[in-house]
């Protein structure tokens, strides 16, 4: 069994209250330096590229160089998603263990903060001037779109600055077909998408269909829990925990082979995965 990522959530601690996710219920918790080399060693098998987040910010943390230094020991990839918040408090936040850092930027309209928008903006294009290593990709994420075009304010105000920093000019009708991407610089891109909802136990909704949980991707919350992607902050379908399981037993176990072989015939077995409209993103031209 092979996964393409592993999703580690180093913490999950945010610092921000964007209205678009969904309450933390879990206690604040940081994973521990030494447990996360167990953690690699565990995922050593399995892949060679995590993402430290599920619900946290992983740039809220100041050691964060030390956990990619423990990443880079053991020859993982890692890919970083932000909000964009923490990186002034980083003076170079580059590594050789990185491959992406992707970032949030329908966050800093949805919370209240002394940070004014060129000051968050700075940080951002602080990153993109500073990028020695032209193989890392940047990825400024608008995740924001809506049939309403509710954003659109905010949006021509992030495009504006963007023309004016990297020197380009957008097409006028972006917001009307945005692409899933736009390049706007050497491996730096704008990419577009609409807003999701976090799957909920108390959602109305249910579907079928098939999902990358635990075929290409898993997710190890702060606290050791094993769970099957990065959308079940909450440990809501927790299958073991590396605290006192071993990832290899619990991925031999019934539930999880249960999980991937409905998920094989496009049925969602969990309740909480049908109930998440995000798996059908992936079937949409299925």
């Amino acid at each position: 069994m092979k996964f393409y990522r592993a999703y580690v959530e180093i913490t999950n601690i945010c610092g921000l209250e964007c209205n678009f996710c969904p309450t933390k219920i879990n206690p604040t918790h940081t994973m521990k330096l030494d447990f996360f080399e167990k953690v690699l060693y565990q995922l050593s098998p399995y892949t060679k590229e995590i993402a430290l987040h599920v619900m946290g910010d992983p740039l809220i943390l100041t050691n964060i160089n030390m956990y990619l230094d423990l990443a880079y020991k053991h020859g993982f990839k890692v890919m970083i998603t932000t909000s964009g918040y923490y990186l002034n408090q980083h003076s170079n936040i580059f590594h050789p263990s990185l491959k992406q850092i992707n970032i949030s930027l329908n966050s800093f309209n949805k919370n209240s903060t002394k940070k004014t928008f060129e000051e968050y903006m700075s940080g951002i294009f602080s990153l993109c001037q500073n990028r020695v290593n032209e193989d890392i990709f940047i990825n400024l994420r608008l995740w924001n779109l809506d049939d309403k075009g509710s954003e659109n304010s905010y949006n021509k105000q992030i495009f504006d600055r963007l023309e004016k920093y990297f020197k380009i000019k957008f097409p006028k009708d972006l917001l009307i077909n945005p692409p899933k991407s736009f390049r706007l610089d050497k491996k730096i891109l704008l990419h577009f998408d609409s807003y999701f909802e976090w799957p909920s136990l108390q959602s109305s909704h249910f579907s079928h269909n098939f999902c990358h949980g635990l075929s290409s991707q898993i997710a190890i919350l702060a606290d050791g829990r094993i769970v099957p992607c990065c959308l079940d902050g909450d440990g809501i379908i927790e299958l073991g925990n590396l605290h006192t399981n071993s990832l290899e037993d619990i991925l031999e176990t019934q539930r999880v082979k249960k999980i991937q072989k409905n998920f094989k015939n496009n049925i969602a077995y969990e309740e909480l995965c049908q109930k998440c409209t995000f798996k059908d993103r992936f079937n949409e031209n299925l």
